[in-house]
């Protein structure tokens, strides 16, 4: 029943359209951009929900709290503590280890303002998890949410960032002066 109304809500009402060429992984990290918006989170959900799948998604620990917390822990919420230095990488790895599907989404900017210099945790967490980062990306010029690169890392993190980047190149975020994948 929701994946008839996010369908309805994705493509019919916003009119948006999928582009999906890579197989439906047991478990990867999802790493998409450009997030430029608040928006690009409810696109998003819709987006996963249409296409009958369910995320989850890292978001800061102040979220959690009444009445938001269970809403946020319902769509995918995974609180991340800034205050506390401990390894994401790890607990994630972890949470791959144990789940028998698992779908984690991280947008790799690490903000909604320009960031040349991309957060690594994306791709740390594949790496120690073992599993494949795939990249969707989300062009609000052709109203496409675009599911079109799988990459395996294999510890090489400036050669893979530049692979990733260069996939990203031709996406347009909802604020595109708030996109900025630095030197290519």
């Amino acid at each position: 029943m929701w994946s008839k109304l996010y369908s309805f809500l994705y493509y019919r009402v916003l009119g948006w359209k999928t582009d999906i060429s890579v197989p439906d992984y047991e478990k990867c990290v999802i790493c998409a951009a450009p997030h430029t918006s608040n928006w690009d989170f409810f696109l998003g959900k819709l987006f996963y929900g249409a296409i009958r799948r369910k995320a989850h998604f890292l978001i800061k620990k102040e979220w959690f709290i009444f009445p938001f917390g269970w809403i946020v822990k319902a769509a995918g919420g995974i609180p991340v503590d800034r205050d506390h230095k401990h390894s994401m990488v790890d607990r994630m790895a972890c949470r791959f280890a144990r789940s028998g599907r698992f779908h984690l989404v991280i947008t790799p900017e690490g903000t909604r303002k320009p960031n040349p210099d991309w957060k690594k945790g994306f791709y740390f967490i594949a790496l120690k998890a073992r599993v494949p980062v795939v990249l969707v990306g989300v062009d609000y010029r052709t109203k496409t949410i675009a599911v079109g690169k799988v990459m395996y890392p294999t510890g090489d993190w400036e050669r893979e960032i530049h692979e990733v980047k260069c996939y990203f190149k031709d996406f347009q975020g909802k604020h595109p002066h708030n996109f900025n994948l630095g030197a290519l």
